[in-house]
């Protein structure tokens, strides 16, 4: 238990820091009294939207709460709550602050570029350590309750259906907050784009618009609480995902209580060096702001590689392993190379959305000719952005199989998630950058503020598509495990048929001759593109109410244009949040559903009885693999794609191909129109929506398992 308690301090130390770095940047000068009503209208904003919207999961979430403590126990249930709290709260938590650090950035940028980006990333890191250091305590603390406090076994079936409800917990808040902060941030900033831009010929971020406020708000609720409960979620689920392969696999051995830590002490450790890594982040004379970034991160990884072997020595030593085929630094070399995926895909990510590369520049040199070949050659560039990452997984998946295994996979992908909290500091720095660019303009700063900010914001634009790379990335391989974790609990069952009387006589067979498993695969693949779809569609309908409501203000109060009048900022934000609560409820039950109802319907299509629970177990584990390779595409695709188009429009304004203003300028902002529910919305919300579905059905398994 010692080595518990080591993991739980590690995680306190997250708190710790983030409680310093709260007060660092409150005591921090906040700016003009104009400065500050317009940071006071956006916190106030992205307060109410997520009050609202946590009200209606709550209510989502008291009902699986109940189901989950008749069916599995209420040591289950309480698995589930804590998940879905803390994953709520770290998004909350994270929103609060970026809402009143964007000010102080706004204002540290009148100074220096250097002071800005301080602010910022400080902003930034206290929601991305929040995350970590909440998903490990939450998973360490009521790991330690079950196995300490209640004395159970660390691989009975309680202990194991209690940890995956948490990780179900905390996805249900993250595709809800995901899909719906997605569809608020774009909706406004779609719809405020096409009046504001387009039609009346104003700037971004200007006051007139009626839009302003609800895009900055947007920001918040989408891209830094949406992001915080994404990765929190990932993060959880694949720790989980690992101690439930270590669970089965070292089953009856000595090593399952050190392996069954080793996840925890992974993240524990890496929360160290994220810390740690956070005080690399300076600028330097070639003032390279995400060269700055990337001294962090770099230090961060280093750190971890050093650490990580640590970690592996002190808990099952470098030797070989009894009973299996690989050694301690096999493992470790597991971890090196999930250390190595992730900066991989940190850096093709960048190259597909940096202002500095050839496909951003494509796509602003194909505007000159027009609105229609931006749309196309940004639709190449997000087809294109697939492939590289997609060949760096495959050689992640091989090398780390090759070493360890299927358990070698999971020590893999949880060694990249342990740098969950210094990735997440990343993306949350772009709201707040995006927010302190709006302050700027609002707020009539001089212009060279608002080109410290617009810096800023376009790296920022850089940093949060690279965190989804980071994100899907992740997501895929975790669910990955995930699918192992479903295959080798049904294997459990099936051998155990006497204990467990449902599974007798079930026959496995993912065998592509199977029919019942082309039906899962083709069903599995379809639905990230019907998920994508409707998050897609939602953003379009709420765009079009925010749309008509900036043409009746400007129609009706033609003060608004002159200046001599204050828009309604209100009924725009009251518009977008009633339009994103009611969005987001029908594709969020979609993967939550679709393991249940697919069972169901393939158990009697194939005529029932154990040949029917056969036939359904087979397909929805073919689902799951549909899932898995679809949904990474279209995540990737999307995320990719939108940030090389948000950064080809800002390319522009740099001055290139006419800059603002400009035909290409104008055909730019078409295709960042379309981008921003790709990157926003649909995109980052596959990645939630492929792990929910593979856990899901682990619970259906504990479940049918009870019967």
């Amino acid at each position: 238990m010692t080595a518990l308690w080591v993991i739980v301090l590690c995680g306190a130390f997250s708190i710790v820091y983030a409680v310093w770095a709260v007060r660092s940047v409150m005591a921090a000068d906040a700016g003009t009294a104009r400065m500050q009503e317009i940071s006071a209208a956006v916190r106030e904003g992205a307060q109410a939207y997520l009050k609202r919207q946590y009200t209606y999961i709550s209510l989502v979430g008291v009902v699986i709460f109940l189901l989950l403590g008749v069916f599995l126990g209420w040591l289950v249930a309480v698995g589930f709550a804590i998940g879905a709290v803390l994953s709520g709260a770290a998004g909350f938590i994270g929103m609060n602050v970026s809402v009143r650090a964007n000010v102080r950035t706004a204002q540290a940028a009148i100074s220096s570029l250097a002071g800005g980006l301080d602010m910022a990333f400080k902003a930034g890191a206290i929601t991305g350590l929040l995350v970590a250091g909440l998903a490990l305590l939450g998973v360490t603390v009521y790991f330690g309750f079950l196995t300490g406090t209640l004395g159970l076994k660390a691989n009975d079936r309680v202990v194991i259906d209690a940890l995956v409800a948490l990780g179900f917990g905390a996805s249900l808040i993250s595709i809800f907050a995901r899909l719906g902060g997605g569809i608020f941030t774009k909706g406004a900033d779609v719809g405020g784009d096409m009046v504001g831009k387009v039609e009346a010929g104003i700037p971004e971020d200007d006051p007139r618009n009626p839009a302003t406020i609800a895009d900055n708000v947007g920001d918040n609720v989408g891209d830094c609480a949406g992001m915080a409960a994404d990765l929190f979620e990932t993060y959880a689920v694949t720790t989980v995902a690992t101690m439930v392969l270590a669970a089965i696999f070292f089953a009856g051995s000595e090593l399952l209580w050190p392996m069954m830590l080793l996840p925890l002490g992974i993240g524990g450790l890496c929360i160290i060096t994220s810390v740690i890594g956070t005080f690399f982040v300076k600028l330097g004379p070639s003032q390279s702001i995400m060269g700055a970034l990337y001294k962090g991160f770099i230090a961060t990884a280093v750190l971890s590689l050093v650490g990580i072997a640590g970690v592996v020595g002190l808990l099952i030593g470098f030797g070989p392993l009894p009973g299996v085929g690989y050694s301690g630094w096999h493992l470790y070399a597991c971890g090196v190379a999930g250390l190595a995926v992730t900066g991989l895909i940190v850096w093709i990510t960048e190259y597909y959305t940096g202002t500095n590369f050839r496909p951003v520049q494509m796509i602003a040199k194909s505007s000159v000719t027009g609105h229609g070949t931006n749309i196309i050659q940004g639709l190449a560039v997000s087809l294109e952005s697939t492939a590289l990452p997609t060949i760096v997984i495959i050689a992640g998946i091989l090398v780390t199989y090759g070493l360890a295994g299927l358990f070698g996979i999971a020590v893999g992908v949880t060694t990249m998630l342990a740098l969950a909290g210094f990735v997440v500091a990343l993306d949350a720095f772009g709201p707040v950058t995006d927010n302190a660019g709006g302050i700027a303009e609002m707020a009539g700063l001089p212009k060279e503020v608002r080109h410290s900010t617009d810096a800023l914001d376009a790296v920022g634009n850089t940093t949060k598509a690279v965190t989804k790379g980071y994100a899907i990335g992740s997501a895929g391989l975790g669910a990955l495990v995930l699918f192992s974790a479903y295959n080798e609990d049904l294997k459990h069952f099936i051998t155990n048929s006497a204990q467990h009387p449902y599974f007798a006589g079930v026959k496995l067979d993912f065998a592509l001759t199977n029919p019942y498993v082309v039906v899962g695969l083709l069903f599995g693949g379809l639905l990230p593109y019907l998920f994508g779809a409707m998050g897609m569609m939602a953003v379009g309908r709420a765009a079009q109410s925010i749309v008509e409501e900036v043409r009746r203000q400007f129609h009706e109060r033609p003060g608004i244009m002159k200046g001599t009048e204050k828009p309604d900022y209100g009924r725009a934000v009251d518009l977008l949040t009633k339009a994103a609560i009611k969005e987001m409820v029908i594709p969020s039950l979609l993967p939550v559903l679709s393991p249940v109802v697919g069972y169901f319907i393939i158990y009697f299509i194939a005529g029932g009885g154990a040949a029917g629970k056969s036939a359904a177990f087979s397909a929805v584990g073919a689902m799951l693999l549909g899932v898995i390779v679809t949904g990474l595409f279209v995540a990737i695709s999307m995320t990719s794609g939108g940030g090389a188009w948000d950064n080809a429009k800002k390319y522009i304004e740099d001055g290139h191909y006419g800059g603002k203003g400009s035909e290409a300028h104008k055909a730019s902002v078409t295709g960042d129109t379309v981008g921003d529910p790709y990157k926003d919305t649909a995109g980052p919300a596959v990645n939630p929506m492929i792990k929910i579905t593979n856990i899901v059905a682990l619970l259906l398994l504990a479940i049918l398992a009870h019967q």
